[in-house]
């Protein structure tokens, strides 16, 4: 767990609190321009710095969630099981699974303060419809962090999909314990699993 929150603080670096973007907007852009928002907004917003909880969620509903894909970062976490799962099971998936990282995300944008964003030159085609945007989180203590977001381009605009920080991929890092619990209980019992946590970190004190 505390790897995937190190995952977290750094997704939130780099994903903005703002309004929708332009769907012409090229990836490392929008992300650079995201990572600048973001980082401003933890420095400067009282409420997020003392832990208010409905701020924060409110924050990550309206600006956040809309930049990344949950289904298919779903059907990527859960791997071959998203194939036989039943379509009224995927929906369940996908929403507790978007739970999760809702009540993560606000605890780790709590733990933002003084990391600054340098971006590696970006490469890709005027065709392509995945992307891999590389960059470095620098922190006042201890190595930086090298932070990599895969998005994908689509109608309204490019989305993550997936991020890796310092070699490894935030969907392999959730797929590794939900085969485990699928293989345990089938999807029936993921599902389960997942609504307990989220019920766990709903009642959980807000960190500040």
């Amino acid at each position: 767990m505390k790897k995937i929150s190190r995952f977290l603080v750094s997704l939130f670096i780099g994903v903005s609190l703002i309004g929708a973007v332009q769907a012409q907007e090229a990836p490392d852009v929008l992300i650079k321009r995201l990572s600048t928002e973001i980082i401003d907004a933890a420095k400067t917003d009282k409420d997020i710095q003392s832990g208010n909880r409905q701020r924060i969620n409110d924050l990550v509903e309206t600006k956040v969630l809309p930049h990344i894909n949950f289904e298919r970062m779903t059907s990527l976490a859960v791997s071959k099981s998203w194939r036989t799962a039943t379509p009224e099971q995927q929906k369940q998936l996908v929403t507790e699974f978007r739970t999760l990282l809702i009540h993560t995300y606000s605890g780790a944008i709590t733990q933002i303060r003084d990391q600054r964003v340098e971006f590696k030159p970006f490469r890709s085609a005027p065709d392509d419809t995945e992307v891999e945007v590389k960059s470095l989180v620098i922190q006042t203590r201890g190595e930086p962090l090298q932070l990599s977001y895969r998005l994908e381009k689509t109608a309204s605009g490019w989305k993550i999909f997936d991020i890796n920080v310092l070699g490894a991929w935030l969907v392999e890092t959730y797929k590794g314990s939900f085969s485990a619990e699928v293989n345990k209980s089938g999807v029936d019992g993921l599902i389960k699993t997942l609504i307990e946590k989220n019920k766990k970190l709903a009642a959980a004190p807000a960190k500040k």
